[in-house]
């Protein structure tokens, strides 16, 4: 398929925004350059005169092991539990207490921060600036204890809640579950609004990884449950946003369609609901048609007084919109509807690395460790890493078919991590390149300079495509490449997670653009629960020298490009701060 002029127009706009935002040692990417507290955005949204749903939050059901969600044995676990009856409909899979149990381990708040009379919330999915950009919908029901009729429904994290933004009619609903394998939906959408106020125009980078973190949490917490979150490749901004009702919102504070989810939960395989179909396109279209014109109760709340404008921000959206399928090709695997192969079908058949690396079983429960993260805000710069540890955090970004994240990831691996390597015991200090895409070290090694050794490291596992580029100490390297930032070089080792970046952007379309930073803040997702298992700490960082760092590792030209940095070590923690339950405020109402 031949790109059209308006597909050429929207990548050389998409690849002159990215290079407009790149941070350089003598300017930063444009923002305001000082904080606007007045109009700080509120972190919450809500739809005022929206019906809110109250969801019961768990108590002390951590569920299991986090280790154990895994190696599949969780999963089949659930399988043998679920008792449902042979012709079983969508409403009679999923229950209240597993919707309040997805989002409480997903998009929930997690505590709150206190100091000096001011306070602010955390949650269970990280964001940049800890700004939250991320809007999180439901699409379910009927569901027993919370709703009589499929609906469409926006999580409310501040009162644990889902508020009721249309219902919809029974047939429709039915159409779309059948049509994606799934017994319900989640949807995420974006207000740029919230990241534009304190970064400017890098904001819309910022955003994307925030959605890939949702995804990631989403992920993890479904698998909890015994579920799998497959994302929905087919269904195009447009169809979410007729779905979602976005339409309506207009303005800065408007929310932007990102992705559709389908919940997968185990079942009988008889009943059409475990499995993904493939169906002509009109089938769900209709039915998103016809679910677009129910009505919206309730109006956005204004999250500030005043805004300032980023142009550019809305015109790099408008060129990465994913458009929607115009008809059914099967022999076109881009525009294919269903949900997309996933991820870990692309992987070669072989056992998933950790399996030869773990070689005790850890008793960390998901539940607590999934809500105890925590993003550091300063390294102690002692803090070594076992080996086994280190190379554990590395194959669990790599796919496999039983991956509680990857497996409902529609696309090969493009993106790949450089590791500044400070103190890993066993290891050399230095610099290293793990390939996560089977078959892609030709093309590395054929980008990266000529000078770097590619070497395999000593007692390395074998499942792991690690290699050495150079020994050294790298720490200074790290510290001015990630803005001058102490963590960069205080932690055990840092990472810069490098994308295929313009020839993904041809093809499929400038639209993947969201996609690769979705793939990095996933990768992210998963550090930040591997530091946690391995008792340490990681963060993400966004602000980091683009170019620099091309130019250290002799990359040229728009092949590869570093979209996200991040650290895991010792984190030292700041006293001052007082630590709150995350629902203490509705625990005193």
């Amino acid at each position: 398929m031949s790109d059209t002029p308006a597909d050429v127009d929207r990548l050389d706009l998409v690849l002159r925004y990215h290079q407009r935002t790149k941070h350089h040692m003598d300017h930063y990417a444009r923002s305001l350059g000082f904080m606007d507290w007045a109009n700080q955005p509120d972190p919450f949204r809500r739809f005022e005169g929206a019906p809110m749903l109250r969801l019961v939050r768990p108590v002390d059901d951590p569920g299991p092991t986090y280790d154990a969600l895994f190696d599949g044995s969780w999963a089949e676990q659930a399988r043998a539990r679920r008792r449902a009856p042979p012709q079983a409909d969508a409403a009679d899979l999923i229950r209240a207490d597993q919707v309040s149990a997805l989002f409480y381990y997903g998009l929930a708040l997690s505590a709150w921060k206190a100091i000096a009379g001011n306070r602010w919330s955390l949650r269970v999915n990280p964001s940049s600036g800890n700004l939250h950009p991320t809007e999180g919908y439901l699409i379910g029901g009927p569901i027993a204890g919370l709703t009589d009729q499929p609906a469409v429904l926006h999580y409310a994290p501040f009162e644990h809640g889902l508020e009721v933004r249309r219902r919809l009619d029974p047939a429709s609903f039915r159409t779309l579950c059948h049509a994606f394998g799934a017994v319900g939906f989640v949807a995420l959408s974006s207000i740029y609004w919230r990241e534009s106020w304190k970064y400017g125009e890098r904001a819309y980078r910022y955003c994307q990884h925030d959605v890939g973190h949702a995804i990631g949490a989403l992920s993890l917490s479904a698998a909890r449950l015994g579920w799998k979150i497959s994302l929905i490749e087919s269904v195009g901004d447009a169809d979410l946003v007729a779905l979602l009702g976005l339409d309506s919102q207009t303005g800065v504070e408007a929310e932007h369609p990102d992705v559709l989810l389908a919940i997968v939960a185990p079942g009988p395989t008889d009943n059409g609901l475990s499995g993904a179909v493939a169906p002509q396109t009109p089938v769900w279209r209709e039915a998103i048609e016809q679910i677009g014109t129910a009505p919206l109760p309730g109006e956005p709340n204004v999250l500030s007084r005043a805004h300032h404008p980023w142009p550019i921000i809305d015109q790099v959206s408008h060129a990465c919109a994913k458009p929607s399928p115009t008809g059914y090709d099967p022999a076109d695997t881009r525009e294919s509807p269903g949900v997309a192969p996933s991820y870990a079908a692309q992987a070669p058949e072989r056992d998933p690395a950790w399996f030869g690396i773990q070689t005790a079983r850890r008793r960390a429960l998901a539940g607590r460790l999934i809500r105890q993260r925590r993003s550091a805000v300063a390294m102690d710069g002692r803090t070594r890493l076992q080996a086994a540890d280190f190379y554990l955090m590395l194959a669990r970004t790599l796919p496999s078919t039983d991956h509680p994240v990857w497996r409902g990831w529609p696309w090969p691996a493009c993106v790949h991590l450089t590791l500044f390597v400070h103190r890993v015991d066993g290891l050399t200090p230095g610099l290293y390149l793990l390939v996560r895409r089977p078959g892609a070290e030709d093309l590395l090694r054929g980008l990266f300079s000529d000078k770097f050794e590619f070497s395999r490291p000593p007692g390395a596992p074998e499942g792991l495509s690690l290699y050495l580029l150079r020994a050294g100490d790298y720490r200074q390297a790290a510290h001015a490449i990630c803005c001058h930032q102490d963590i960069a070089e205080g932690g055990a080792f840092a990472v810069a997670m490098l994308a295929e970046f313009e020839p993904r952007l041809t093809s499929p379309g400038p639209w993947f653009y969201r996609r690769l930073f979705w793939e990095t803040g996933l990768i992210g997702q998963l550090l930040y629960l591997e530091a946690e298992a391995a008792g340490v700490r990681g963060t993400g960082i966004g602000c980091f020298f683009d170019d620099v760092l091309h130019t250290l590792l002799g990359l040229e030209g728009r092949a590869i490009q570093s979209l996200y940095h991040f650290t895991v070590g010792g984190a030292v923690d700041d006293t001052r701060l007082q630590t709150l339950a995350a629902y203490e405020h509705l625990d005193r109402a």
